[in-house]
């Protein structure tokens, strides 16, 4: 258990901090993992066609001896034909500090770099005013939900403007049954902002992923207010504390809502071939 949560801003990053590292990395994100092996302080997951390899440290290891240990990683992936990309996920607090450049030496591509953002649910759980005509809804608990997912994915597609089909929910649905919440603020029946709230089990946290609105209904607090909405849900559940990697677009409503910045993480990619 951690100790109470100090009032000090900077002692209070540390001690959200200590609770990602301790609760959020190595065997929980290996949960829908199809096979997990381990090689030294690494967690090496096997996801169906891709890999991804999670660690809370890694053990002082620097040199050429963490050369090898990223060579061997590469390997155990290479091996098996199924797999067509593993991610190393960096986080900015880790050492050793030239770890970003010995993966992209070993022929990693590193992709967009996000800030970590924790805090209590309890501080995003506020009452945020809507634009006229908003609504806020939960589409994954319906009856039959794929016609409201498949709105949903379009959404989430215009919002952030690469392909997002609705197979990617349903898999998610499947994968963390009655872990993932799916939700929707609608304007005039038109799905105009997206977002799932994750919960981590056997932690004291759940994940709000996916947060997007379209471009004509920005500015208006939709995002805000969606993300209230998940924050109460997840109260509901018993979540003591929200995380969210973040972009630059949802860092600083985050930050005014009272979550903090503790460090950044940046996905580090091979692709066969």
């Amino acid at each position: 258990m951690l100790p109470l949560m100090p009032s000090d801003q900077h002692e209070l990053a540390g001690y959200l901090l200590n609770a990602y590292d301790s609760q959020l990395r190595e065997e929980t994100e290996m949960m829908s993992a199809t096979s997990v092996d381990r090689d030294g302080p690494l967690w090496r997951g096997k996801f169906d066609t891709r890999g991804f390899v999670s660690y809370r440290n890694l053990g002082g290891l620097t040199g050429e001896v963490l050369d090898d240990l990223i060579a061997r990683t590469i390997e155990h992936y290479a091996s098996d034909e199924r797999i067509t990309s593993f991610e190393w996920k960096t986080r900015g607090h880790d050492a050793p500090p030239d770890l970003p450049e010995r993966l992209v030496a070993h022929g990693f591509q590193p992709e967009d770099p996000e800030t970590v953002m924790l805090g209590e649910a309890k501080l995003l759980a506020m009452e945020v005013p809507l634009p006229p005509g908003v609504q806020l809804r939960r589409v994954d608990d319906q009856l039959d939900p794929l016609p409201d997912l498949t709105r949903a994915a379009a959404a989430q597609e215009r919002a952030f403007g690469f392909p997002f089909g609705v197979k990617d929910f349903v898999r998610q649905l499947e994968k963390k049954r009655g872990l993932i919440e799916i939700w929707v603020a609608e304007a005039q029946g038109e799905v105009v902002c997206t977002g799932r709230l994750e919960v981590v089990p056997g932690t004291e946290f759940a994940g709000i992923w996916g947060g997007g609105t379209v471009p004509e209904w920005r500015g208006q607090g939709i995002y805000r207010a969606l993300t209230a909405e998940r924050a109460r849900s997840a109260l509901a559940r018993g979540v003591r504390f929200m995380h969210s990697d973040s972009t630059e677009f949802s860092h600083p409503i985050l930050q005014r809502s009272g979550l903090l910045p503790v460090t950044t993480t940046t996905p580090y990619i091979w692709t066969r071939g």
